[in-house]
C-alpha cells in the first residue's frame, strides 16, 4: 500500500510473540481432566473461545490466557482467543502482541485471512510455516494510543454482530417452540392458547388436536397449480432478464420480462437435498405476485376454507420425509401423487387460522429484521476494516478529542 503518515510495516516475528504448536506423544493426553486442556486444530473453534475435547498432561507448547489462537493447517488464517492457557498442536500456532495493540492485532489477522489462505495455496496440503508466518507484514499505526482507537472500534461493531446474532437465535427457539403449539393446539376465540385442562381435544393422524380443527388430505384443501410452470434454461433466459422473478424449489433463480403466475401461492420443492433440514430451512415460499417458476417446485393455493398462509405456515418446517421417493444420497423427490395424500389439519374456522397466522407472521417479520440488521453490521465491520486497518480513514480526530484538557 502507498505510505501512510505515522504508520509502518513490520514482520509479524518482530511485533509479536509466536509459539508454533507442537504434537505431544498421544499417550499423554486423553479425554481425562489431567493437565492443561488440549486443542489439536481450528476445528475445535466454536464461538468466540475454543471447546476443547482433550487434556494433556506433557506440556510442550502453551499458548497462554489471551494469545491469539492462530490456525496453521487448513483451513489456514482461522483465529480464536485463549481464554485460559492452553496445549497446542502442530494445527495452531499461539500469538502474543508486543509492539503491537493484541486487539489490534487480532482484528488485523483476521482482515488479511484471505491473504493467508492464497499464500498458503498451491502446495499439496494448504498450511503456513513458522519462517513464513514470522516473516508476514503487519501495518499498523506507530501510536499504540490509534491502535487501541482503532481495536475499540471494531470489538464495539463485534460485540453488536454478537449480540444479533444471539438475539437470532432466541426468536428462532422462541419461533419454535411456539410454532409447535399453535399449530397443535391453535387460538380459541378469546386469543388463548388452548390445553387439554381447558379445551376438548381429539386424535388425529399427527397426534392430538382441537376438536374444532379438522383433518384432510392435502387436495382436499388446496388446489395443486402445477400447469401455471414453465421450465426455462439459464441460456434462455439471459436473453429475457426482466423485473419478473423466475423460482426454483427453494428461491429465485433469475429475473425475467414475462410471468404465467399472478396472485398468491405457496411453493414447496418437488426434489432436492434441502427437505432433510426442515428443522433450520424453511420448506415452502409465499409469494403475492406475478412471477414464474420451473418444474422443481408444486404450485398451490388454499380451498376449502383453508388459507393460502395457513398451507404455507402449516408445511414451514414439517418433516414430511416418509412421503418421499429416495433419487439418491440424501436427494428426495416429493412427486405429485404423494404431495396430494400430505395430511393436513387446520382450524375449520378461517378467523382462527388468521389469528395464528398473525402471531407467527409477527414473530417472522422480527426475525427477518434482526438477520437483515446483522447483514448491515457485517458489511460496516468489512468497510470499518478496510478503511482503518490501511490507514484510509484515521481515527486521530477522536484520540484529540479524548485528550485530558491542560
Amino acid at each position: 500500500m502507498q505510505a501512510v503518515e505515522d504508520w509502518k510495516t513490520e514482520t509479524l516475528g518482530r511485533v509479536a510473540r509466536l509459539t508454533m504448536g507442537q504434537s505431544p506423544d498421544s499417550r499423554y493426553y486423553s479425554e481425562e481432566e489431567n493437565g492443561l486442556p488440549f486443542l489439536q486444530g481450528c476445528a475445535e473453534f466454536k464461538g468466540r473461545f475454543p471447546k476443547h475435547l482433550l487434556y494433556c498432561s506433557q506440556a510442550k507448547k502453551i499458548a497462554t490466557v489471551g494469545s491469539i489462537l492462530f490456525s496453521v493447517r487448513a483451513p489456514v488464517a482461522r483465529i480464536n482467543i485463549a481464554d485460559r492457557d492452553y496445549i497446542i498442536g502442530r494445527g495452531l500456532a499461539g500469538i502474543s502482541g508486543i509492539e503491537v495493540d493484541q486487539v489490534y492485532l487480532e482484528h488485523y489477522l483476521t482482515f488479511v485471512e484471505p491473504n493467508f489462505r492464497n499464500a498458503s495455496q498451491g502446495s499439496t496440503f494448504e498450511a503456513i510455516n513458522s519462517s513464513e508466518l514470522n516473516g508476514w507484514p503487519i501495518e499498523h499505526p506507530v501510536s499504540k494510543a490509534e491502535q487501541a482507537k482503532i481495536a475499540e472500534v471494531l470489538s464495539t461493531v463485534d460485540r453488536a454482530i454478537e449480540q444479533t446474532e444471539a438475539l437470532i437465535a432466541k426468536q428462532q427457539r422462541i419461533k419454535t417452540d411456539l410454532m409447535q403449539g399453535l399449530l397443535t393446539r391453535g387460538i380459541d376465540e378469546h386469543g388463548n392458547l388452548r390445553s387439554e385442562q381447558t379445551h376438548q381435544f381429539k386424535d388425529s393422524p399427527l397426534g392430538r388436536i382441537p376438536v374444532e380443527w379438522g383433518v384432510k388430505r392435502l387436495w382436499e384443501g388446496c388446489d395443486i397449480c402445477n400447469n401455471l410452470r414453465k421450465p426455462i434454461a439459464a441460456l434462455v433466459r439471459e436473453a429475457m432478464k426482466g423485473e419478473y422473478p423466475y423460482y426454483g424449489p427453494t428461491g429465485i433463480l433469475d429475473y425475467i420480462n414475462e410471468y404465467r403466475v399472478d396472485g398468491k401461492f405457496v411453493l414447496i420443492g418437488e426434489d432436492g437435498d434441502h427437505f432433510l433440514k426442515f428443522k433450520t430451512q424453511e420448506m415452502t415460499l409465499l409469494v403475492n405476485g406475478r412471477f414464474n417458476i420451473n418444474n422443481h417446485a408444486h404450485i398451490l393455493r388454499g380451498k376449502a376454507n383453508v388459507l393460502t398462509e395457513w398451507l404455507h405456515l402449516f408445511f414451514l418446517h414439517r418433516d414430511i420425509t416418509l412421503h418421499l421417493t429416495r433419487q439418491g444420497a440424501g436427494r428426495f423427490k416429493l412427486n405429485k401423487a404423494a404431495l396430494m395424500e400430505l395430511p393436513l389439519i387446520a382450524p375449520r374456522d378461517p378467523s382462527e387460522q388468521g389469528r395464528i397466522l398473525h402471531v407467527m407472521n409477527t414473530l417472522r417479520q422480527n426475525q427477518i429484521y434482526s438477520i437483515s440488521n446483522l447483514e448491515k453490521l457485517k458489511l460496516k465491520k468489512t468497510a470499518l476494516m478496510q478503511d482503518l486497518l490501511t490507514g484510509k480513514k484515521r481515527i486521530t480526530a477522536l484520540l484529540k478529542k479524548e485528550a485530558p484538557a491542560l
